[in-house]
């Protein structure tokens, strides 16, 4: 197996196409399947006869596995084989794909969820792990370019597929879809995709560290979720959110004397990071609740088909994809404190404004303001969020400190979609009445505005601009994205600027930082920019510490 060093494919190679359609293919079939099952939950909802209570459990089993398992599958990789571990993802998906396509009722549904997380986890980190170890230095910027701005455009199309399949077919078909692009996935990887792992990798695994974090989480969640439902003072709720908490402590002690821990806890100890990810866990908290809702709210109040319920949030993608690149490099000049502050503030607006939707549903009235202000507030925020987080650490652990972000935004909408609709006052088959799950959806919206507004509020007292480095002769691009963790800095020559990012994905920043190394962590590589017009060809290679 070649390690991280002895890349050897050229990004025009005929093999080089193949591993970029393999990883392209792979990260589609998980923004696809995030982004499509939320615009059917009304469809799954009135076929199964669920409650808002299964519902709930449908996104979260999903989001459990795959934040529990995201930080030690990142290493599975590295130590097994990157592709062996990809494409063992993938089939993992395609298989509990097949059986919530086949799920007979609500239960089995979940279930399926569940393991189709554990699947998503074992792909996330593998899609650019893949591209770090197979292309030649010089040509992995335009392979994760290619890759970044593919996989940006199966996230847009995702709310409009998924909506079409519901309303034209099923429901059913949202996860049907996964089996062939699984299976071209597969044939593709075995027959073209490198083997590659990390020889440098040493100690073992954090299995104890994995299991204790999921299974905190799947503790803390069923008591949140059952406890407001089923009664506070039922026996099964309180022992399975107390049951949850003593775990994830237990997690944090483990952590802590491990040998070779899953996340190194000593980053807290910088203000900077833990301020940073308060303002992650209030602003994705926000977002994950209001985005479980609106879809429901869209379609069951509104009145929109699940493929209007789609084309509506589209807007979104398409302010993020736009602003990402440009927002990232304003931080980057002026600091992330003003975007941190501000950017929470005008998504609270947009979100505070989703309790204007009502019955008439008007688009161009109650719909397209709301998400547009939506969309510009968390592109104004993402980048300098993302780039405060790697900042505040040390550059070895940048690795680590994005995946422990990462893993903090997912915990954050976990608990958001738990809670959020009891706070809301909207249980049972409240989505089934019109006007209470309006109600509902209207104190849910306030309430996520007030979340989100606090994450402003936070970052705006705590959150520091650092001081310009003395010397600094040279940048480092630094990639993010929720669903891939990012890796390894690149040098950036001195006077180099990176290229757009509008058209990579929503979560994405470039960050000027030292020429320090980012260490054996050994994530995916930094995003490499595609050569700005008019530039000599030898500017065009980034070289790497």
């Amino acid at each position: 197996m070649m390690g991280s060093g002895e890349a050897q494919l050229r990004y025009a190679s005929r093999r080089g196409r193949w591993v970029l359609l393999a990883t392209v293919l792979g990260s589609a079939i998980a923004s696809i399947d995030a982004t499509v099952v939320g615009i059917a939950l009304p469809a799954i909802g009135r076929d199964f006869g669920a409650n808002l209570t299964e519902l709930q459990w449908v996104v979260n089993a999903y989001t459990l596995t795959l934040a529990g398992l995201l930080l030690f599958a990142g290493t599975l990789g590295d130590r097994y084989g990157r592709r062996r571990i990809f494409l063992a993802g993938v089939i993992w998906f395609a298989v509990a794909s097949l059986i919530c396509g086949l799920a007979p009722d609500a239960r089995v549904l979940i279930a399926a969820r569940a393991v189709q997380g554990i699947g998503a986890a074992l792909m996330t980190p593998g899609s650019l792990a893949i591209i770090e170890a197979s292309f030649v230095p010089a040509d992995r910027g335009k392979a994760i370019g290619a890759w970044s701005g593919l996989s940006g455009v199966a996230t847009a199309i995702g709310p409009f597929l998924g909506g079409w399949l519901v309303q034209a077919v099923s429901w059913r078909l949202i996860f049907a879809i996964n089996l062939p692009l699984a299976a071209v996935t597969v044939a593709i990887g075995v027959r073209h995709v490198p083997e590659s792992s990390d020889p440098d990798l040493t100690g073992n695994l954090d299995a104890a560290g994995g299991a204790l974090v999921t299974l905190g989480l799947v503790g803390s969640t069923y008591g949140l979720i059952e406890g407001p439902v089923a009664g506070w003072g039922r026996p099964a709720s309180l022992v399975s959110l107390s049951a949850g908490v003593m775990l994830l402590a237990a997690f944090g002690v483990w952590e802590r004397h491990a040998r070779t821990p899953m996340l190194d806890l000593g980053l807290f100890a910088s203000a900077q990071f833990t301020a940073a990810n308060v303002v992650t866990f209030a602003v994705y908290g926000a977002l994950g609740g209001a985005l479980f809702l609106l879809p429901i709210q869209l379609q069951q109040v509104s009145g929109y088909t699940a493929v209007q319920a789609g084309i509506a949030l589209l807007p979104v993608t398409i302010i993020m994809l736009a602003l990402s690149g440009p927002s990232g490099a304003l931080a980057t000049r002026i600091g992330p404190r003003a975007q941190m502050s501000a950017g929470p503030a005008i998504t609270a607006i947009g979100l505070a404004m989703f309790a204007r939707i009502g019955h008439s549903g008007d688009y161009l009235t109650e719909v397209l303001p709301s998400v547009v202000i939506y969309g510009l507030g968390l592109a104004i925020t993402v980048a300098p969020l993302t780039t405060t987080v790697l900042a505040a650490v040390p550059a070895g652990h940048a690795g680590m400190a994005s995946a422990a972000n990462n893993t903090i935004a997912r915990a954050s909408s976990l608990i958001a979609v738990a809670v959020l609709p009891a706070v809301a006052g909207l249980s049972g088959t409240a989505y089934l009445e019109p006007a209470r799950f309006s109600a509902g959806f209207g104190r849910a919206s306030l309430i996520c505005a007030g979340l989100c507004l606090a994450g402003g509020v936070v970052a705006a007292v705590t959150i520091r601009d650092p001081a310009p480095e003395a010397g600094q002769a040279a940048g480092q691009l630094l990639y993010c994205a929720l669903d891939a963790p990012p890796a390894r800095a690149v040098t950036l020559r001195p006077g180099r600027k990176p290229a757009s990012l509008a058209e990579l994905p929503s979560l994405t920043m470039w960050a000027s930082r030292g020429t320090t190394r980012l260490g054996a962590w050994r994530w995916p590589a930094a995003l490499l920019p595609r050569p700005l017009p008019g530039q000599e060809a030898q500017d065009d290679e980034l070289t790497r510490n």
